[in-house]
Order: C-alpha cells, then sequence, then structure tokens
C-alpha cells in the first residue's frame, strides 16, 4: 500500500514539476506585453492609493491587480514579480486537474493534467499576467464542486461551488458565460438521459447541508465580494459596476473592437477559430473534442455532464465575435478530461493497454515539441496565432540602456523624458520607477522636446529633430505588430557609458 501510493505521489509530482519548469524557465525572455503593462500598471496606481479603483467598463475583476500589487510589493516591480500570480495560479490549474481522480480515474486524471502541464496554450498564457488562469482554476474547481454534490452532497462541497463562483466574480465578467453553460449543460443532460439513459446514471447523492450552510456561504461570499469590489471598503460607489460593467463588455463582445476573426466564419454566426487553434496547438483537446461524440450513446453519466459542457462553452465562444487567442485557455481543459476517459475506455476494451496509453500520449509528446517551439523560439514572431499584441524584443534597444544607467546611479530615474506615442504601453510599466517622464499624443506634445530621452514614431523625426539642442544616440525599434516604427534619442552626455560608438543625431549649428 504504501509502495502504490508513492508511486502515485511520484508521478503526480513529476507532472507538477514538468509544468512548473515549462512555466518559470527563462521566464523574463519575453517583454512585457501589452496587457501586462496596463495590469501592471494598475498594480502601480494601487502602491500609490492603496486600493484598486474597479472600472466597470475595464470589464476585468480586481482579484488579479491584488495578486500583482502583492507580488510586486514583496518582490518589487520585475517582470519575473509581474508574472508570479498568473504563474501561480497555472500550476494550481494542473494541480487541480489531477484531482479529477476520485471521479474518473487516476490515470484520466494524470493524462489530463500531463496535457494541461505541457500545453502551447497554457504554457504561453501561464508565462503572461493576466487573467485567464484564474478563471480556468475557478472553473475547474467549480465542476469539481458540482461532480461532489452530485456524489456526495457534502456541506464543503456546497463550500466549493459557491467560492469556485466567487472566485469568477472576482476574476473576469465572462463567468456569466462559463456558470450559464454549467447550468445549461445539467439541463441538457436530464432531457438527452430521457433519450438515451446514461449508463451508470448516478442519481444525486442525499444532501449533507442545511439552509444555514447555504446562506452562511452566501454571506462570506458577498462579504468578500464587496470587500474586492469597494476597493477594501473604501469606494463602496463601484460595487455598482459589477452589473453595469455587462453594458460594455456586451458591445465588446458584439463589436469585436477589431478582435474578430472573420476568415473562421461559417454559417451565420458560427465560427471555427477555436477549432484550427485546436488543430495547429492543443492535439489533445482536439482528440477529446472528437471523443464527445462517443457520449452521445450510453456512458458515465458524470463524463456525458463534461462533454455537454465542454461542448457549449466551445459554442458559446464560437458564437461571440470577440476572440482573443488567450481566451482558448478557458475552453480546452475539460476536453483533456474527455479525451483521457476515452483512452481509458479503449484501453478496457481493447486490452492492449501499453499500445493503447502510448498512442494517447503521442499527441502530447507533439505539444511538447509545439509548446517549447513556441515559448523559447518563437514567443515574438507573429505568424504564431498566439502570439498576439506581443512586445518585440527590439524594445530592450532603448529600454535596456535606460534601466542600466538608473542601476548604476539611482539618480537617473529623475531624469527628464519625453514619450510621444499613440499608444505607449507597456512602456509606463516598465520605466514606472521614473519620476519625471511625460507621455503625450499629437495632439498634446511637450512644451520642450530637450530631455534625456525622448521617444516618437519615426516618421516624426524631421518633425521634432530641429528643437533638439544636443548629441543624442538613436535606436529605431518597433514596439509591436500594426504599430509604425518607433525612435528613440537618448542623451549622449547621459547615456554614452551604455551605448558603444558615436551619437548618431547632432544638431545643426
Amino acid at each position: 500500500m504504501f509502495l502504490r501510493l508513492s508511486k502515485q505521489a511520484s508521478v503526480e509530482l513529476a507532472i507538477l514539476a514538468l509544468a512548473l519548469f515549462l512555466r518559470i524557465w527563462m521566464i523574463e525572455v519575453k517583454p512585457a506585453h501589452f496587457d501586462e503593462g496596463i495590469n501592471g500598471w494598475f498594480a502601480d496606481r494601487m502602491t500609490e492609493t492603496g486600493f484598486y479603483r474597479y472600472d466597470p467598463i475595464n470589464y476585468h475583476g480586481p482579484l488579479h491587480f491584488y495578486g500583482v500589487f502583492l507580488s510586486q510589493t514583496l518582490f518589487g516591480r520585475e517582470l519575473w514579480a509581474l508574472r508570479l500570480p498568473a504563474i501561480l495560479a497555472s500550476m494550481l490549474c494542473v494541480w487541480a486537474m489531477l484531482r479529477f481522480g476520485s471521479f474518473f480515474g487516476s490515470t484520466v486524471a494524470r493524462l489530463a493534467a500531463l496535457a494541461m502541464a505541457v500545453s502551447p496554450a497554457y504554457v504561453f498564457y501561464g508565462r503572461y499576467s493576466i487573467h485567464e488562469s484564474w478563471q480556468v482554476l475557478f472553473c475547474i474547481l467549480l465542476l469539481q464542486a458540482i461532480l461532489r454534490l452530485w456524489r456526495d452532497g457534502g456541506r464543503w462541497d456546497l463550500f466549493l461551488a459557491i467560492g469556485s463562483i466567487t472566485g469568477l466574480i472576482l476574476t473576469k465578467e465572462t463567468y456569466i458565460l462559463h456558470v450559464g453553460c454549467f447550468v445549461l449543460a445539467a439541463g441538457v443532460l436530464w432531457l438527452w438521459q430521457k433519450v438515451v439513459p446514461s449508463r451508470p446514471v448516478l442519481p444525486f447523492a442525499r444532501r449533507q447541508w442545511k439552509r444555514e450552510d447555504v446562506l452562511q456561504a452566501l454571506g462570506i461570499a458577498a462579504l468578500v465580494i464587496v470587500f474586492f469590489y469597494s476597493g477594501t471598503f473604501r469606494d463602496f460607489p463601484a460595487i455598482a459596476g459589477l452589473w453595469q460593467t455587462f453594458a460594455a463588455w456586451f458591445q465588446t463582445g458584439v463589436h469585436a473592437d477589431g478582435h474578430e476573426k472573420t476568415t473562421y466564419d461559417l454559417i451565420g454566426p458560427l465560427n471555427w477559430y477555436w477549432v484550427a487553434l485546436m488543430a495547429r496547438y492543443e492535439w489533445p483537446a482536439l482528440l477529446g473534442l472528437l471523443a464527445c461524440v462517443r457520449y452521445i450513446l450510453p456512458s458515465d453519466a458524470r463524463l456525458r455532464y463534461v462533454a455537454i459542457a465542454a461542448g457549449g462553452t466551445l459554442l458559446a465562444y464560437s458564437i461571440i465575435p470577440y476572440k482573443t487567442p488567450w481566451c482558448i485557455i478557458s475552453i480546452l481543459w475539460p476536453f483533456y478530461l474527455v479525451g483521457a476517459a476515452l483512452a481509458e475506455e479503449a484501453a478496457r476494451w481493447i486490452g492492449h493497454r501499453v499500445v493503447v496509453m502510448a498512442l494517447a500520449l503521442s499527441p502530447v509528446a507533439a505539444s511538447v515539441v509545439a509548446s517549447l517551439n513556441l515559448n523559447f523560439h518563437n514567443y515574438t514572431d507573429d505568424r504564431e496565432p498566439y502570439v498576439y499584441v506581443q512586445t518585440y524584443t527590439d524594445i530592450n534597444f532603448f529600454t535596456v540602456p535606460l534601466l542600466k544607467a538608473a542601476e548604476a546611479d539611482p539618480q537617473n530615474y529623475d531624469l527628464a523624458g519625453v514619450i510621444a506615442l499613440e499608444s505607449d504601453y507597456p512602456l509606463p510599466w516598465i520605466l514606472g520607477d521614473f519620476t519625471r517622464i511625460g507621455y503625450h499624443s499629437k495632439e498634446s506634445p511637450p512644451a520642450d522636446w530637450n530631455a534625456a530621452f525622448v521617444v516618437i514614431e519615426t516618421a516624426r523625426e524631421a518633425e521634432i529633430e530641429p528643437f533638439l539642442r544636443e548629441p543624442y544616440f538613436k535606436r529605431r525599434f518597433r514596439l509591436r505588430s500594426a504599430q509604425e516604427e518607433c525612435t528613440a534619442y537618448l542623451l549622449a552626455s547621459k547615456f554614452s557609458d551604455f551605448i558603444p560608438g558615436q551619437p548618431e543625431f547632432r544638431p545643426a549649428r
């Protein structure tokens, strides 16, 4: 018994160790993403004000911002600290997948967790400081709570269900979509069992909780939600944003704001963008999608429910015009369970367990190769669909000399700077420790262009160079795709120790 438990623990630890390695190795090789810069900027504002002021137009809950704020407070304004909360959430997702062993068997849970651990999507976006990994975690926990209530009806299962929904509410407004899919899946399962009965049906357990438990759980959930949305009880009017946000969220979802993927349109509102991403990167999930067909036939009612919820979530995201690729991690995970369950079932049917499991692991091995290429080689390559509004490494031409100068002499954090770009993130977060940077648009140019460093669109060089009175190093770079080339001017008298060669710009006499 001891040896068997030790073997099981060692397998799970190996999966978690692999997941951790892929999420932290070379964590700073990829520059801060546009959205990471915004999230980090929000955390910086929390440092100034002491709380997060919720804005319903932002339609993202406060939880992740508090996580980033805590991480930066403890470890400093480092890129790895900015990403640490998302990494922890992504790791907890893998751990939570392993807990499905109590429902579907350890083999199914391990296969599903392994697929998530090495998935190109879960690794790529698990290394991003964005909200989605938290959303996935609470969705997984909610499914486990539903299955536990179904099987055991326990008091703590009720608390887990309400706690998971609370976590979703604190994370992102798309909680309404995921909770709705879980509810609708229950209705669809009930109706389908009238036509093709499940085998086994698995009736609901007698409930072990009381009405007082429901009131207690809801009371705690309400207190937590009010605590975070009110800015730790400092901004009670912001609580109204809980329902005001859906107007902005609905408009964004319908009009897409440039994030529609019309190339993948099918009939009417249906779109196969997510399936195309699965076919390119996520073969275990794609096989899981195909495996859902098997659960139309008589089968375990719990797996039927998972398959229906997974298909419903995919359908909902396919209909919504707004599509950013990181949303895929909210879609993929239940398909891992369905695909792994079918592989386990096939092993029992065929009898050659080793052969079947080897075949099941082959798409996982392909995911490893794709994940390594994406996360450690092609992480800024726009030909990769997961690379989306990603900052290019060219930004280092400007930021590295600046940060080195400040590291050599902290007084350089007070250097005056001018950044005149129409879209400047993630620079406000990267340069957040500099105290005298002015951010300007074409409509509001600075009174004086002469500063220790200046950043403009390259097309404006001729416009501002006549105003510069000293020699500057010039470094051209692209911040990200769909943005014009930029030019950084770094004052030669301040940065000559950190930039080799002679200054490229000298003022006319």
